[in-house]
C-alpha cells in the first residue's frame, strides 16, 4: 500500500506524465524519420512512452476516486 501512496502523490504523476510525452516524442521522430536504421526499436521507444503517460493518467484517475471527490 505504501507503494501505491509514493504512486499517487502529484509529483510522481506529473513526472510520468512528462517523461511519457518526452519519450513518445522522440519515438514519433525515429518513426518519421526516413533514414530509421531500426524501425522496430522506433515503433518500441514510441509505445513505451506512449504506456508511461497512460499510466500517469491512470494514476491520476485512481488518485482522484481516493480522496472522495
Amino acid at each position: 500500500m505504501a507503494l501505491l501512496d509514493w504512486l499517487l502523490q502529484r509529483e510522481v504523476v506529473i513526472t510520468l506524465a512528462i517523461v511519457g510525452a518526452l519519450i513518445a516524442t522522440v519515438g514519433s521522430y525515429f518513426v518519421n524519420r526516413a533514414s530509421t536504421s531500426d524501425p522496430w526499436l522506433a515503433r518500441v521507444i514510441l509505445k513505451t512512452g506512449y504506456g508511461i503517460t497512460f499510466t500517469s493518467m491512470a494514476l491520476f484517475v485512481v488518485a482522484g476516486f481516493r480522496t472522495g471527490w
